[in-house]
C-alpha cells in the first residue's frame, strides 16, 4: 500500500483548524480549562494531548470503516438508534452554538484589536465564510493547511520568547487557589469530549472521502501531536501573563508586549483559525441539514449563520465560559463511548 502522506497532513491540518477555534487561538479557551489552575492545568493538558492523539484517529477510522456521510451516523453507531438520534439533536444545538461562539470571537478581534466594530467582524466573517463553503471541501483543505503551519510557528515562537523569562520555573510550578479548582480534575476529559464531539461534524465526513485507513490513522495520530503542541506553547506562554483571566484574546496582548513586530501578522492569524473553525462548524451543520430536507446549499448557509449571529451579539468572554464548559460536560457521554467502542483493524 502506498503511504499518502500528503494527504495525511490535509487530515491533520482539517483536525487542527477544526479543533484550534475562536477559544483556541485567542488563548481564552486554554485559560478557562487549564492555564488558570497553574501547574495543575499542565498536567491537564498532557492527558489532553494523549486523549486528543488517540481519540481523533478512533474517530475518524471507525467512522470510515462504518461508511459514515455525518456524524448523525456516527452517533447511532455509537449510541444506537433512538439514543443517537436524541444525541444528534443536542449535537445540532451545540454547533449552532458554538459557531455563535465563533462568530463573536471574530468580532472581539475587530473590536480588541482592530479598534473596529464587532458587527463589522462578525459581518466579513460571515461573507467569507460563505465563498469559501461554496467551494466545499477543497476550500475546507485549502484555507486549514494554510493557516495551521503558521499558527503553530507562532505559538512555538511565544513559547521560546516565554520560557527564556528569568521566572519561568516559577510560574510553571504555581498552583493559584481557584474556588471551582474540581474543575482541573475534570478538564482533560471535558475538555477533549467537547472538542471531538463537535469536530466529528468535520472528521466524519473527512474520513468518508479519504475511505484509507492507513492515511486517516495518521492524519489523526499527527493532527493529536499538533494540538498537544500548541496547547503545551500556548500553556507555557499564557502563565507569565498576569491577570490572564479578564483578557478577551490574551495571546494577543503577550504578542504585543513581547514580540510587537509580529503583532498585525499575529492578529491576522487568530482571526485565520477562528475563521477556519466557522467553516468546519457550518459545514457540518450544512451537511446534517441536507440529510433532514432537501434544500440548496446557500440556503441551509444562510439559515444556520443567521441564527448564528443572533447568539453572537452575546459578548464574546462571556459567550465562551458559560457554553463550552457546559458543552464539555454534555459531550462526557459521547467520549466515554467512544473510548469503549471496539474497532475492528481487520475490516479494512
Amino acid at each position: 500500500m502506498k503511504k499518502n502522506w500528503y494527504a495525511a497532513f490535509q487530515i491533520a491540518a482539517v483536525y487542527v483548524g477544526t479543533v484550534v477555534g475562536a477559544g483556541f487561538a485567542t488563548g481564552r479557551e486554554i485559560v478557562e480549562f487549564f492555564s488558570r489552575f497553574g501547574f495543575v492545568g499542565f498536567i491537564s493538558i498532557l492527558l489532553s494531548g494523549y486523549l486528543l492523539i488517540v481519540l481523533g484517529s478512533k474517530l475518524m477510522r471507525i467512522a470510515a470503516q462504518i461508511n459514515a456521510v455525518s456524524y448523525q451516523e456516527l452517533n447511532i453507531h455509537l449510541f444506537g438508534k433512538w439514543a443517537g438520534r436524541g444525541i444528534n439533536i443536542i449535537m445540532l444545538f451545540m454547533l449552532l452554538g458554538v459557531s455563535a461562539v465563533m462568530l463573536s470571537g471574530a468580532g472581539a478581534v475587530f473590536e480588541e484589536q482592530l479598534g473596529l466594530t464587532k458587527t463589522l467582524g462578525v459581518f466579513i466573517t460571515i461573507f467569507l465564510s460563505f465563498l469559501v463553503m461554496m467551494v466545499g471541501t477543497k476550500g475546507l483543505f485549502a484555507v486549514n493547511s494554510f493557516v495551521v503551519p503558521i499558527m503553530i510557528c507562532f505559538s512555538l515562537m511565544l513559547m521560546g520568547i516565554s520560557i527564556k523569562q528569568t521566572d519561568f520555573m516559577e510560574h510553571l510550578l504555581y498552583i493559584p487557589h481557584a474556588v471551582d479548582g474540581w474543575k482541573s480534575v475534570l478538564a482533560p476529559f471535558s475538555y477533549t469530549a467537547l472538542n471531538l464531539a463537535l469536530a466529528q461534524a468535520v472528521l466524519v465526513p473527512i474520513a468518508n472521502e479519504i475511505k484509507d485507513d492507513w492515511t486517516i490513522k495518521w492524519g489523526g495520530i499527527l493532527g493529536g501531536i499538533a494540538l498537544t503542541l500548541i496547547l503545551v506553547s500556548s500553556h507555557l506562554t499564557l502563565i507569565t501573563l498576569p491577570n490572564l483571566e479578564i483578557y478577551e484574546i490574551p495571546m494577543a496582548i503577550i504578542m504585543k508586549q513581547v514580540a510587537p513586530f509580529f503583532y498585525w501578522v499575529f492578529v491576522l492569524v487568530i482571526y485565520g483559525e477562528i475563521f477556519t473553525s466557522v467553516i468546519g462548524n457550518v459545514f457540518g451543520l450544512d451537511r446534517q441539514i441536507k440529510q433532514l430536507i432537501t434544500i440548496p446549499t446557500y440556503i441551509s448557509i444562510s439559515g444556520i449563520f443567521i441564527v448564528s449571529y443572533i447568539i453572537s451579539l452575546v459578548d464574546y468572554g462571556e459567550l465562551l465560559s458559560i457554553l463550552y464548559p457546559l458543552f464539555g460536560y454534555i459531550s462526557l457521554i459521547f467520549f466515554i463511548l467512544l473510548w469503549m467502542k471496539p474497532y475492528n483493524k481487520t475490516a479494512k
